[in-house]
């Protein structure tokens, strides 16, 4: 599947992976020390929703747009909350038009002691992050393949922080490289935090890659998905996953109380579900 981002902004699978790195960033702004979010495959950084590309799926419809309005339970609602105001900040203006990608996302919450790498291959899209960012000390904006910053990037100097490897899967094998890109990126810096997104519509790729992470000997991984309808006869992008390694302490719990109220807003049929499951779990270290 191509999963190039100005197609699909703001559609289902992006309010459930947005959600979960605002809780990740989140959680590392709650000690003082600086820290940096090395997003791998970053995009154009932000879409506009009546472009070709986001009108000739309008997918953005079943997503953010349901949830911008949505009735949440007040727990879910509060733990929202962050990534609902940087979806407010990328449209000043009343009229909502534009969606942000994970790199705004992410600049949105960071500290004046906080940094970003954003990287990007596509030269077009590279252009345009750069552009989005020029003249922001906080934000370093890098064309290059993002499988390579898993080693050449890592670990960041700042010895805290998030790695979001985010690929467009546009070539075969995708999979395969996410498990050994995850394996190099722990292995060069076991203490920082990786969250990768995957589509779930080949499921047997999916289920080989969630074997794959549990003989990695990665100790904490904590694998999250999510369908808004049960699996199609014909393949299609059904469901959105996002594993975590070294998720916060706090994730678990708080993914609990957002996915269901998520759940709620973005599911098609009844037939969709979201599953939370630890495919390693270190607990000499819990």
């Amino acid at each position: 599947m191509n999963y190039r981002h100005a197609f699909h902004a703001g559609n289902f699978a992006d309010v459930v992976k947005h959600a979960i790195l605002t809780r990740l960033v989140d959680y590392l702004k709650l000690k003082d020390k600086a820290f940096r979010v090395i997003d791998t495959h970053a995009g154009a950084g932000v879409y506009n929703l009546s472009s070709d590309a986001a009108q000739r799926t309008g997918e953005w419809l079943g997503g953010i747009g349901r949830l911008r309005d949505a009735q949440l339970p007040a727990p879910a609602a509060a733990q929202l909350a962050p990534y609902l105001q940087t979806v407010v900040a990328a449209n000043p203006q009343e009229k909502f038009t534009h969606y942000p990608g994970s790199p705004l996302i992410v600049r949105h919450l960071l500290r004046k002691q906080d940094r970003l790498t954003a990287i990007e291959l596509h030269p077009q899209d590279a252009h345009r992050l750069a552009g989005l960012f020029a003249g922001d000390h906080q934000v370093r904006v890098i064309e290059l393949d993002g499988w390579l910053a898993l080693g050449a990037h890592l670990p960041p100097k700042e010895k805290r922080g998030l790695v979001m490897v985010d690929p467009p899967f546009e070539q075969p094998g995708e999979f395969d490289r996410l498990l050994q890109g995850l394996v190099k990126a722990h292995r060069r810096w076991p203490g920082g935090i990786c969250a990768l997104w995957y589509p779930v519509k080949d499921r047997q790729a999916v289920a080989e890659f969630a074997h794959g992470l549990r003989q990695s000997g990665i100790p904490k991984i904590l694998d999250i998905r999510f369908s808004v309808r049960p699996p199609s006869a014909e393949p299609r992008l059904d469901g959105t996953g996002m594993v975590v390694i070294n998720p916060p302490f706090t994730l678990e719990s708080e993914l609990r109380s957002i996915l269901p109220a998520l759940h709620r807003v973005l599911a098609e049929t009844p037939g969709g579900e979201w599953t939370l499951e630890w495919l390693a779990k270190d607990t000499a270290g819990a």
